[in-house]
């Protein structure tokens, strides 16, 4: 994109600060979103993307410099206004009120009722299936939200964004939980939007798409701005380095370790609840598995019978040789099955409470036996998982709805750590993480697995399927259909999870 004899900015942030007590989360950043503009916004988790997100949303207020919507210098912003000024945010993880359907989600927030006003339901569903076939999401408008898998919610914002009309769109990591192929429908959708002179922020942590749609990146580090340049000024290798500030290898290291006992046996396990059927698997100690699939295909599903949340009705389950019936979280606790969740937000973290009751949360009765409160002892055991996972965050009594996401996800792997599990169960473990705190987590699965911990690991993230992963399993349509060796390529896996038969060519 030619920027000379440009046009004024959509979007400009002047010398912008804000502060939460002593941490200093922007200082100083200029930014700017030009129309027609695809600008890329990267940084390590904890950089400040959050912060200024919420700047320019009205979530927050900065604490020094200022802010132009469409050429208009603009103070005081809240929500509301943010939104009629023509600002539309997709957020990493959805916002949107579960009880309710698609339709009157997306009602609710591009059509607000006035009181006393009849709403016009038919016109509202309508309306909701021509934004969601306009995406390409193949999402019923009268579904009830709860009942949506993460990427389909995800779509459902995007649907929201579009049909707002914004000139200023922000996608937060829009792509963390989504497969292939809803991705390249989230990419046209993007460049939809900019030859309708629309201006988008992208942050992303996977730098394939920042070079695949942005025009420029903007580099925050530490709550500064390292600087803005065009993209094809910049290789991937620069762009690592000028984010964490050294040189990152995104090679993951090689299994070191050595399968061995049967840790997990599933033998025709199903869940009718949950859609899942016909489970044959085995993880041993020491091994991770990955399990790989199209969004729907029942990864998830899987995860959460394995940890009693939707309890399996048919089929055997075996750990370390016995068989087990799991009917309940706390009876997988026992059993050594800890599970992080995709959804940190809602289930992986209480925001509300510090760090170390966090992280000290599945470990009460060993941490306070007789129920006699430690705080020393909790403060220690959290101090310590916050130092081996680099939680930034100045002590453990700090609110962990303050924490950037990178930063909640390592907490959520903490308490989880904490519990010395047999099987661990992560289900898009590095969903929103910057470049050097994924490796930074590759490493720690892998010494995890090297220590004789069985691993089952599910993730969107191909490339990190197949270089993390000792074996590969392919779900689709709620069952397993493949388990492939670690030596298997992108197109094996993708053509089982779109319905070729193995050793198809």
């Amino acid at each position: 994109m030619n920027h000379s004899g440009r046009s004024a900015p959509l979007l400009r942030l002047e010398e912008v600060s804000k502060s939460f007590g002593v941490v200093h989360a922007l200082s100083g950043v200029t930014f700017e979103l030009l129309p027609a503009e695809v600008h890329a916004l990267v940084g390590e988790n904890g950089a400040g993307k959050s912060t200024l997100v919420k700047l320019v949303t009205g979530a927050l207020q900065a604490d020094s410099g200022s802010i132009e919507i469409l050429n208009r210098r603009v103070a005081h912003l809240n929500p509301g206004r943010s939104h009629k000024l023509g600002v539309a945010c997709i957020y990493q993880q959805p916002a949107l009120f579960p009880d309710l359907s698609v339709a009157e989600n997306l009602r609710l927030r591009l059509s607000p009722s006035a009181p006393f006003r009849r709403v016009d339901w038919a016109e509202s569903r309508a309306q909701a299936a021509e934004l969601l076939e306009l995406i390409g999401a193949r999402i019923s408008p009268e579904s009830e939200v709860r009942q949506l898998s993460m990427p389909e919610q995800q779509l459902v914002e995007i649907a929201c964004a579009v049909g707002s009309g914004a000139r200023i769109i922000i996608m937060d990591e829009p792509t963390a939980s989504l497969t292939q192929k809803e991705q390249h429908l989230l990419f046209g959708v993007v460049k939809r939007l900019r030859q309708n002179g629309a201006g988008v922020v992208y942050i992303s942590h996977r730098l394939e798409e920042v070079f695949a749609l942005a025009d420029r990146v903007t580099v925050l580090r530490d709550g500064h701005s390292v600087g803005t340049n065009p993209i094809g000024e910049l290789s991937e290798a620069a762009l690592i380095r000028e984010m964490v500030g050294r040189d990152v290898s995104e090679t993951v290291a090689s299994s070191q370790s050595r399968a061995g006992e049967i840790v997990l046996s599933l033998q025709n396990v199903g869940c009718a609840a949950s859609g899942i059927h016909a489970i044959n698997l085995d993880v041993r100690a020491g091994e991770i598995v990955a399990l790989a699939g199209l969004v729907g295909a029942g990864r998830t599903e899987l995860a959460r019978v394995l940890f009693g949340i939707t309890p399996a009705d048919t089929g055997e389950i075996r750990l370390n040789g016995q068989t087990v019936s799991i009917g309940s979280p706390r009876q997988a606790i026992t059993h050594g099955i800890a599970y992080l969740p995709e959804d940190r937000r809602r289930h992986g973290v209480i925001l509300e409470m510090s760090i170390a009751q966090n992280i000290t949360l599945s470990i009460q009765d060993r941490l306070f036996p007789g129920g006699w409160l430690r705080p020393n002892a909790e403060r220690n055991t959290a101090t310590d998982y916050m130092r081996a996972l680099e939680v930034k965050a100045e002590c453990p009594e700090r609110e962990a709805g303050t924490l950037s996401g990178g930063n909640q996800q390592k907490v959520a792997l903490a308490r989880w750590l904490a519990t010395q599990p047999r099987l661990l169960i992560l289900d898009e473990p590095t969903q929103g993480i910057d470049v050097g705190t994924k490796n930074q987590l590759h490493r720690m699965i892998r010494e995890l697995a090297t220590k004789g911990v069985a691993i089952v690991t599910i993730s969107s993230d191909l490339p990190e399927v197949l270089a993390l992963a000792d074996r590969i399993g392919v779900m689709r349509n709620g069952t397993l259909v493949a388990i492939l060796p670690r030596a298997s390529d992108a197109d094996q896996v993708m053509g089982l999870a779109f319905g070729q038969e193995a050793g198809a060519p």
